[in-house]
């Protein structure tokens, strides 16, 4: 994950220096920074053994995103690992929003593609934190109410601190002094993390990673550590939080092991 992050700082402040905020904001429409990130993701799993035919889109590829339909609408995901031993086939939907719509997948292959959506937010967390958040639970609720043993995992970057905005309309880095709430980050999203059954809580993930880094350094460092975060001077020393559950170490694992679970499978 190291080298993804640095990927993701060196071309955010290469847009900034050379174009600004607008550079930036068109940067992240149009996921060229988070890419790195889908690299990391899609490469974790191939050190975990599954076959690089099975990743959606492919390795160092953008396209040929599984648009796969949940409850409420059909949207592209970011990264999936598509089920073994079972084809796609075209199936009229007869339940939700979706009624008479065509699922190019069928509800059984989508229930078996083990899916990861990946976000980042580097600067205004706490202005857009509502919003955000309200759009990650309804993302894993969307597919989770058609395909309840669905295994889904959510990778949710932060810059800790934020980036300033008001210095990237001068083409200028810096970083925000106001002090970060990531508490609160914490406990959101731990709040939707780590669904055991597929009966229920159709709100949360299976698996999710807060990433949150700190920027500032040439080398961004990334803190995996309810320790790191303390010393960092991000979470009091007197909390109580266990940040191990939402770390990046582990979190592929984590979604692999549920996965077997689920569908009785010795690998995915």
């Amino acid at each position: 994950m190291d080298e993804g992050v640095l990927s993701f700082k060196a071309q955010l402040e290469a847009a900034v220096t050379t174009g600004g905020l607008k550079a930036k904001e068109s940067a992240i429409r149009s996921s060229k920074l988070i890419n790195s990130i889908h690299e990391v993701v899609k490469s974790s799993f191939i050190e975990h053994g599954i076959a690089t035919s099975r990743i959606a889109p492919p390795l160092g590829a953008t396209v040929k995103e599984l648009r796969l339909a949940g409850f409420i609408k059909q949207k592209d995901q970011d990264v999936c690992i598509l089920p073994e031993g079972y084809t796609p086939k075209n199936e009229i939907m007869v339940e939700g929003l979706l009624n008479e719509a065509m699922d190019l997948y069928g509800k059984d292959y989508t229930e078996r593609t083990l899916v990861v959506n990946i976000r980042s937010q580097v600067s205004s967390l706490d202005k857009n934190f509502d919003t955000l958040f309200e759009r990650t639970i309804a993302e894993a609720q969307n597919l989770h109410v058609r395909c309840p043993k669905l295994v889904m995992g959510e990778v949710y970057m932060i810059a800790v601190p934020e980036y300033d905005v008001e210095a990237m309309r001068t083409n200028q880095i810096d970083f925000s002094k106001r002090a970060p709430k990531v508490l609160k980050y914490i406990k959101s999203f731990s709040a939707i993390n780590l669904r055991r059954t597929s009966t229920g809580n159709d709100h949360k993930y299976e698996r999710v990673c807060l990433l949150i880094v700190d920027f500032r350094p040439s080398t961004p460092i990334i803190h995996h550590t309810t320790a790191s975060l303390k010393a960092a001077g991000l979470i009091p020393e007197d909390s109580t939080i266990d940040f191990s559950g939402l770390s990046w170490q582990g979190f592929t694992s984590d979604l692999l092991t549920i996965y077997n679970e689920r569908f009785h499978y010795g690998v995915v």
